[in-house]
């Protein structure tokens, strides 16, 4: 495209970092959320005029959002899914019930904020994972800010936990020909010696983008497990309103659009919302996943 070769400026990343503006970064986001050429190279050419030295990435992250919202609706929700993901907070539950919905959705029998009695003491878990002859204790890190890390004090608090709950596992008859792990999912990323401790001892870790192959990203697009909170048709009271009522996902919605009147959403509305909803989570219709 012509517009890229304009000089292309320095941008302030979140951390207060400068790098130079990258065009194949923002065009990978764009197709990630499934944005066709046509409409990425549209982007782009309204994009990169507007770039400014020292441009913060939420400013450029806004602009393509925006350009990106008033062609579909659906590819921003899908393109915002980080920043939805953040706003599942201030409270840890909602991202909880997030967590345990994606292994569900992946065969596994799930239990969300269960005690677990341990050898020494009871122990309060996010998300307790089954599958056939597989246990996992899953503990879920949830944090607001993109930049936040989850650095190795965390696996080792984790681990210690786990190792007391498999140490009383194990007394148990029913437990003892079943394979029992420790789990750590966050919405941000792991510090280089969080993931050498984990590696080492065999605590799994799930975080957005790590491992490279079926991090926390790659599950919520493979499955279409995309939180309400992406919804560009709601507005942020309305957001809040149905996760206080323990209301997570896009599908729920689109199932139960009940959901939306409860909260005063009715007629065109609750079709738009609906509508958006029902477009995210297509491959779990496509299945017949309740």
């Amino acid at each position: 495209m012509a517009t890229q070769e304009l000089p292309l400026p320095y941008i302030t990343k979140s951390t207060g970092e400068i790098e130079p503006f990258s065009p194949e970064k923002l065009q990978h986001s764009l197709k990630r959320a499934g944005a066709s050429e046509q409409l990425v190279e549209k982007i782009m050419g309204q994009v990169l005029p507007q770039l400014y030295e020292g441009m913060p990435t939420k400013k450029i992250y806004q602009l393509a959002f925006k350009i990106l919202r008033g062609s579909s609706r659906p590819l921003a929700a899908r393109y915002r899914l980080k920043s939805g993901i953040m706003e599942l907070g201030p409270s840890g539950y909602p991202f909880e019930k997030f967590v345990g919905e994606v292994l569900r959705n992946q065969g596994f029998k799930v239990e969300v904020g269960v005690t677990i009695k341990g050898r020494c003491v009871n122990h309060e878990v996010d998300v307790l994972a089954g599958r056939g002859n597989d246990i996992f204790m899953v503990e879920c890190k949830f944090h607001n800010h993109p930049e936040a890390t989850n650095n190795v004090k965390i696996p080792l608090y984790i681990q210690a936990r786990f190792e007391d709950i498999k140490a009383a596992w194990k007394e148990l008859a029913e437990h003892k020909e079943k394979l029992h792990q420790g789990w750590v999912v966050t919405n941000t990323r792991f510090t280089s010696d969080a993931i050498q401790y984990s590696e080492c001892i065999g605590l799994k870790l799930v975080g957005w983008n790590y491992p490279r192959k079926g991090n926390l990203q790659d599950l919520i697009e493979s499955e279409g497990l995309y939180p309400l909170t992406v919804l560009t048709t709601l507005t942020k009271s309305e957001k809040q309103q149905l996760l206080d009522r323990r209301i997570v996902l896009c599908h729920e919605l689109a199932r139960h659009p009940a959901y939306l009147e409860q909260i005063g959403i009715k007629g065109n509305r609750l079709q738009e919302v609906k509508s958006e909803a029902e477009q995210l989570s297509q491959h779990l219709f496509t299945y017949g996943i309740d």
